[in-house]
């Protein structure tokens, strides 16, 4: 059971640095294999948040009628 979670903790990891890499969030995989697991969901979730398609503000805005 150890070695699963383990496993499934680095494999997380991995993508999250290949992800937060590839959007160039950071300039080296070095820096980011010092971050914990919970530092790079982290800069994940931000890095979501920044780039998601409506939250700009030329997107789409409802307004309520009255």
């Amino acid at each position: 059971m150890e070695n699963i979670l383990r496993n499934a903790v680095e494999q997380r990891r991995k993508t999250l640095i290949n992800i937060l890499l590839t959007f160039k969030i950071f300039d080296s995989e070095e820096q980011l294999l010092k971050l914990p697991l919970t530092d790079l969901e982290n800069e994940y979730k931000r890095l979501k948040s920044n780039c998601h398609p409506h939250s700009d503000t030329g997107s789409i805005q409802w307004k309520n009628k009255i």
